[in-house]
């Protein structure tokens, strides 16, 4: 194998890349596949950079000194460790999102047909749901942005790029499925990879077929309710008014299940406080963000709408950042209970909104909060059901103008429509936060105007309230990732030990495997 990097323009990335690697090494003997793909953008000159790897016969130690390639042999693979035994009783998986949906996946693979418990609907109804919220109607508590199949990640961008340093290919392992189940084959390759929540719940139903298909069962609309233990472990669970013998649960029910976080307190289950981030979207057209990223003179028929990603360490010690930037993308509701109103962004495939929208934030330490363990769920709640009434107490979402929130108060040259499906009020959302927070968001959004030209312009729209993007408590777990109630694995975003699709998709392999050579 011989791993050879190299740059293309855009206008030449849209021809034969077959016929370009072909020249470069001298024979058309030979297939490749691409590693990497990402868009270098400094000094406005675009180009893609290219990581891949190609195959011939004969010397290739040759063939590489020709391409100035490396030799390299073939890169590992992750593997899933087979059952040595098989448990007693079906394990239990509960939250069908990414960490609840590889988990279960895994073990039915296994011949362990597990039995998952989701709370809230199938895809495609889930989808009907949350159209006919979006368009005015009412809110269902068990089926909306946050709950239901696919979990919260299903209505957002779909990305899939993650921090998670895993050694083990576990990442890789697991685009490869999506790829599989009917992602993008540029899932594979691209630097920062996303599916679009247009495509994305068709994966997940693909995955949910073969769960079932392999001797698994999906329950949806019934809800975890309670735990039952015998002094040392996990002996059922109480879900849909019935009780189903297990001696292990993956628990996967997402940072908005404070219920379940609260009955898991109350059977005795270690949890701790831990940060979390608070803020609101913000929105500006796509074509300034493209502008700004790419040169006046990007060609857009060649490149991909623009991103961003921006921190800042403010003169109050509080970092503030942006977070699910979504180009080309839509503002969205992402409430699941009546009375609190919060924010989201998402993205189709094609990203070809008029705007682009990103969350800014700003931490929360555990010492900003009382001593009660589930304090960080009293703040969000305390903030959302403010934004609640500050919209109008009808799921409009409380709105300002960038320049009157600095108070520059420039004039407004351009209007930006907002995309919030359900309506903005316009009206100062600087009583939601503190001072310190305020100064701190204040801050950061002139620094990220000198990083990117008019971010921070008087009439870039803040909507707010973000306050969603992970758990402020943590559930303890063990090397053998289980909780102190043995036969409990806590796993991904409300288990507090994920932030992203696929670093909770990797929680819940790791666990299921776990699982499974402990058998």
């Amino acid at each position: 194998m011989i791993r050879i990097n190299f740059a293309r323009t855009p206008r030449e990335d849209n021809t034969s890349l077959s016929d370009f690697i072909g020249n470069l090494i001298g024979t058309t003997d030979f297939s490749f596949e691409i590693r990497k793909k990402s868009l270098d953008a400094r000094r406005n000159k675009a180009k893609f950079v290219y990581t891949v790897d190609i195959f011939v016969k004969g010397n290739e130690e040759a063939v590489a000194q020709k391409c100035g390639g490396t030799v390299l042999p073939p890169e590992e693979e992750y593997i899933f460790p087979a059952a040595k035994n098989m448990p007693k009783h079906r394990p239990v998986v509960a939250g069908f999102g990414p960490g609840g949906i590889f988990a279960a996946l895994m073990l039915a693979r296994q011949g362990l047909k597990p039995i998952v418990l989701e709370r809230g609907k199938r895809g495609d109804q889930r989808k009907k749901d949350v159209d006919a919220f979006f368009a005015g109607g009412e809110l269902n508590p068990n089926s909306n942005i946050q709950f239901g199949e696919g979990g919260a990640g299903a209505f957002s961008d779909g990305k899939l790029n993650t921090l998670v340093k895993d050694k083990g290919f576990r990442g890789q392992y697991i685009l490869k499925e999506l790829v599989a189940a009917g992602a993008p084959a540029e899932t594979m390759y691209i630097a920062k990879p996303h599916i679009g929540t247009d495509l994305l719940r068709g994966v997940v139903e693909n995955i949910r077929n073969e769960i079932i298909a392999l001797g698994g069962e999906i329950l949806f609309e019934t809800p975890l309710t309670d735990i039952v233990t015998d002094g040392e472990g996990i002996c059922a669970v109480i879900a849909g008014g019935k009780e189903i013998k297990t001696d292990s649960l993956f628990l996967a029910t997402g940072q908005s299940a404070k219920d379940i976080a609260k009955m898991l307190y109350h059977h005795g289950a270690d949890i701790e406080k831990k940060p979390f981030s608070v803020g609101f979207r913000i929105e500006h057209p796509q074509e300034m963000i493209n502008a700004s990223q790419y040169g006046e003179n990007g060609d857009m028929r060649f490149l991909p709408p623009a991103e961003y990603k921006l921190f800042t360490h403010c003169k109050t010690g509080r970092t503030v950042y942006s977070f699910c930037m979504c180009p080309g993308g839509h503002v969205v509701n992402a409430s699941c209970e009546e009375g609190y109103l919060v924010t989201n962004g998402m993205s189709y495939h094609a990203r070809d909104g008029m705007n682009a929208n990103a969350a800014i934030l700003c931490e929360i330490l555990p010492s900003d909060l009382g001593d009660d363990i589930f304090a960080g769920f009293d703040y969000r709640e305390d903030l959302e059901q403010k934004a609640f009434n500050l919209g109008g107490k009808d799921f409009t979402a409380p709105a300002m103008f960038v320049g009157e929130y600095l108070g520059t108060h420039a004039p407004l040259t351009r209007h930006i429509a907002p995309t919030y499906p359900r309506g903005v009020r316009y009206c100062d959302i600087s009583t939601l936060f503190s001072d310190e927070i305020n100064a701190s968001f204040k801050e950061a959004l002139k620094d990220f105007g000198k990083k990117i030209k008019g971010f921070d312009s008087a009439n870039a729209i803040i909507t707010a309230v973000e306050s969603r993007t992970s758990s402020p408590i943590r559930i303890t777990r063990g090397d053998d990732r289980q909780s102190n109630i043995k036969g409990i694995y806590p796993i991904g975003e409300g288990a507090g030990y994920a932030g992203g699709i696929i670093s909770a998709a990797i929680d819940g392999l790791k666990s299921a495997e776990s699982y499974i050579l402990g058998l």
